[in-house]
């Protein structure tokens, strides 16, 4: 029997995961629920289901087995805890809000519930992140080196600092995911952040820059760089040892190992549909392991991010809990 799917929030990033859901013959995705009807309804005529503005009738008319919460950061309100608290399974777009000990909460309503949670930090389930972990996975790290550089998103509320976070928080959240992916937990963070440069995107208040020294659990540092006023688009992580240099940049991974380099080129389909199997298998089944990156693992990159922002605010580290 197929799992049955619903969508909360059909903007965006909803379209990628419709798409992946549409080509998997064990799902099959029964409603979507915006604010913007509109949304919702286009959503309907395109993926033949049925359309919601009211979550909480969507779930008790549907009952579907997962919910997939694709809702901008200052909007998840309490709908992790209403899909929980009716044994739904969850997907949750990144980054999973704003507010550590919100999150937290809902962390600790889901484990009490006992539902399968995934979220969408994709990149994990690209074959050359898997071949770069373990790669690592003996290895002694000394620094590791990342940065996030694009341009800026004219989305109206990813100017808001307190509706997106700014770009460390909801875009370059990614680079810091799989930053910690390969080189472990952070135990403290030390960020500088410059507003300005912006004038012309009028309402915006997020830094246009920022740069995030990493102190990790392993006794590596490091630092990611983020600036959301370049003309073209670049995202690496740069890990070094003795004797070693790895580098993720996209779907391409090197590694320096003396005097011989290596690379490879990622063969596998699309993360977001390769995540997205992987979580209506893991539904299936019952086999959590498929899920790789969980609701208690996100939480820990979401506060790596939100403690950079309280950092540049305080001109002081800050250690994470």
């Amino acid at each position: 029997m197929a799992v049955r799917v619903a969508f909360v929030g059909v903007g965006g990033i909803a379209e990628t995961h419709l798409k992946a859901l549409s080509d998997n013959e064990h799902a099959e995705v029964v409603a979507a629920c915006d604010v913007v009807p509109e949304r919702a309804e286009r959503a309907a005529e395109t993926y033949g289901l049925k359309a919601y503005s009211d979550v909480d009738l969507m779930l008790d008319r549907e009952k579907p087995d997962a919910l997939f919460i694709c809702v901008p950061p200052f909007a998840h309100a309490d709908l992790e805890e209403k899909a929980a608290g009716r044994g739904i399974h969850l997907l949750v777009e990144k980054p999973l809000g704003l507010d550590r000990e919100v999150i937290r909460s809902k962390a600790d309503t889901i484990r009490q519930a006992g539902v399968l949670v995934a979220t969408g930090y994709c990149l994990r389930y690209l074959d050359v992140a898997q071949q770069a972990r373990h790669y690592l996975s003996n290895k002694e790290i000394g620094m590791v080196r990342a940065h996030y550089l694009s341009g800026f998103v004219e989305t109206p509320w990813w100017r808001d600092m307190a509706k997106s976070g700014g770009q460390l928080v909801e875009q370059a959240t990614h680079t810091v995911d799989i930053t910690r992916y390969l080189a472990g937990d952070v135990k403290s963070v030390y960020a500088r952040m410059k507003f300005g440069l912006l004038e012309h995107k009028p309402g915006t208040t997020i830094p246009s820059v920022a740069t995030v020294c990493l102190d990790f659990e392993s006794g590596a540092v490091g630092h990611i760089d983020t600036s959301c006023i370049q003309s073209d688009w670049s995202s690496a992580i740069e890990v070094l040892g003795r004797d070693f240099k790895l580098t993720l940049a996209g779907r391409k991974l090197t590694i320096l190992e003396g005097e011989e380099t290596t690379t490879y080129g990622s063969v596998s389909g699309s993360a977001h549909k390769t995540q997205d199997d992987a979580f209506i298998e893991a539904i299936r089944t019952g086999d959590r392991s498929l899920i790789l990156s969980t609701y208690d693992d996100a939480l820990k990159t979401v506060d790596v991010t939100l403690a950079a922002n309280e950092s540049a605010l305080s001109g002081q580290p800050i250690v994470l809990l």
